[in-house]
């Protein structure tokens, strides 16, 4: 992680570091920042959420645009399916494969956003060569999932998590992922916003979350909320009656978390249909618990391949 430069407190009720790290205050809410505002710097942003674990980012993208991934993901929406795991509510609908759509790729390949991403969850190893010699490589993350979310009337709050389990991390790699959330229609406390813990970054392993200490991250169409992926958080729950709020997010990981040689271009799908189960998971077409490997929110070995082998994993 980027460490976090000294400051003292900021606007917005943000509690910041102190200079000569004198005082780490808790974070008490998330900074929000304006992307039309030349001050909103891609630094300026880090800062806030090494602090805080996450920042709102008001104007990410236009309405124009967010109005258009929307329409885009309709179709997704109402073919959605119930999550079988129950990690999200069966009031959540969900759409997966965004990349298929050129108004979400205006949205994931955001200058700022990806300026903020790289900063925070790109990997940098230093190796020995010949001689003694040592090398140091940096690369930048790539996409772990793109989702959208839409949450209907009724719905309850989703379990708070942290994404960075999805990849059984260590605790001294954290963070691994980083997520943009952003708002395709106006998410409130009331309609489902998400929901986070400020400050719960920084919590150890063995710390639980409560949904009273958790804030909502209230947004405009256009308008993300962006945090690490050891953040504690959820969707909220939507008490309105004729409401539904629609977000869609682009998650990123770490480069490494990948196999070294890319086995799903290397073998064709249908010479690996031919194969046994054990070599089909061999080469990565499993899901790894608690969710790492899925396509549109399914297992591919029942959903792509036909295979039901006992260790098929319910999404």
């Amino acid at each position: 992680m980027t460490a976090a430069k000294a400051s003292t407190t900021a606007t917005d009720g943000v509690t910041r570091r102190q200079t000569n790290g004198v005082s780490k205050q808790s974070a008490t809410t998330f900074q929000r920042f304006d992307a039309h505002d030349p001050a909103t710097t891609s630094s300026a942003v880090v800062d806030a959420i090494n602090h805080a674990g996450g920042a709102i980012v008001t104007n990410l993208v236009s309405a124009d645009i967010a109005s258009q991934i929307k329409a885009d993901l309709a179709p997704s929406f109402a073919t959605s399916h119930t999550d079988a795991s129950q990690f999200f509510p069966s009031t959540t609908q969900r759409a997966t494969a965004l990349f298929n759509h050129p108004s979400y790729i205006r949205l994931a390949t955001n200058p700022l956003w990806i300026s903020i991403a790289n900063a925070l969850v790109s990997s940098t190893y230093t190796y020995f060569r010949e001689n003694g010699r040592t090398e140091t490589v940096t690369e930048k993350p790539i996409v772990s999932s793109t989702v959208g979310f839409r949450v209907l009337p009724g719905g309850k709050q989703q379990v708070l998590h942290r994404d960075d389990n999805d990849y059984h991390p260590h605790p001294s790699i954290l963070p691994v992922m980083i997520g943009c959330v952003a708002a395709l229609t106006k998410t409130t406390a009331a309609n489902g916003a998400t929901v986070a813990i400020p400050g719960s970054h920084l919590w150890p392993s063995d710390r639980f979350p409560r949904n009273e200490e958790a804030i909502p991250a209230e947004l405009n169409p256009g308008d993300a909320f962006i945090f690490l992926g050891n953040l504690y958080h959820g969707g909220g729950a939507n008490v309105t009656k004729d409401e539904y709020r629609e977000t869609v997010g682009v998650f990123m990981c770490k480069p490494t978390l990948r196999p070294a040689e890319n086995q799903f271009l290397s073998v064709p799908l249908e010479t690996v249909k031919g194969m046994s189960a054990q070599a089909q998971r061999l080469l990565g077409y499993g899901v790894a618990r608690p969710g790492v490997g899925f396509v549109r929110y399914k297992d591919p070995m029942r959903e792509v391949l036909g295979v039901d082998d006992g260790e098929v994993v319910e999404l």
